[in-house]
């Protein structure tokens, strides 16, 4: 069976088209500015190939170049910052927890992740949650490090050892989705 080439998993939550958005940015970003400094090396190799021009001395005046070196330092840093608080916007929101979900309990042990949810039924390796409602999951490890993961979610969130952990998403399509652990937690984690 021929699958199709997918660039990133569905998106099957709300956050996900926040977070694709942004990584889609950053990865614009650096193809246009790999690409301007790749053009300016080639431009200056061909400019200055002859050592006789390097070491002519250039005229340009003092307050001219002060212009130049603001700029090539104002310009990253405004991306720098437009980059990093949009960041910090997503991060937030997915970071505060919604009063009316529906709670999960998740148990991270080496090679399965245990389920139960508030009425009682428990899943192994699974989790079925229902489409358009926050579902808020309260995470722990019995024995090492754990990080649940699903990628179609655009969620992702450590589990440690002794300490409880909060993640939630909202589902907004019906499927079936990859839930894996995305911390090496010991020789048989693959």
């Amino acid at each position: 069976m021929e699958q199709e080439f997918q660039l990133a998993p569905p998106q099957a939550a709300t956050a996900a088209s926040d977070v694709d958005l942004l990584y889609f940015a950053l990865v614009g970003i650096a193809i246009f500015f790999t690409g301007l400094i790749c053009v300016l090396i080639l431009y200056f190799m061909v400019r200055y190939r002859s050592t006789a021009r390097v070491n002519r001395e250039l005229k340009v005046p003092h307050r001219q170049m002060l212009l130049v070196e603001l700029g090539w330092s104002a310009v990253p840093l405004v991306i720098v910052m437009i980059i990093f608080f949009w960041g910090a916007d997503i991060f937030f929101a997915q970071r505060s927890l919604p009063a009316d979900s529906m709670r999960i309990y998740v148990v991270g042990k080496q090679w399965m992740w245990k389920v139960q949810h508030e009425g009682g039924r428990r899943e192994i390796n699974s989790l079925h949650v229902p489409v358009g409602r926050k579902v808020l999951l309260t995470m722990i490890s019995e024995d090492v490090i754990h990080s649940f993961y699903i990628p179609a979610f655009r969620t992702k969130m450590d589990v440690l050892p002794g300490r409880f952990t909060s993640q939630w998403f909202e589902p907004q399509r019906v499927g079936t989705y990859h839930l894996f652990c995305a911390e090496y937690c010991g020789t048989d984690h693959s």
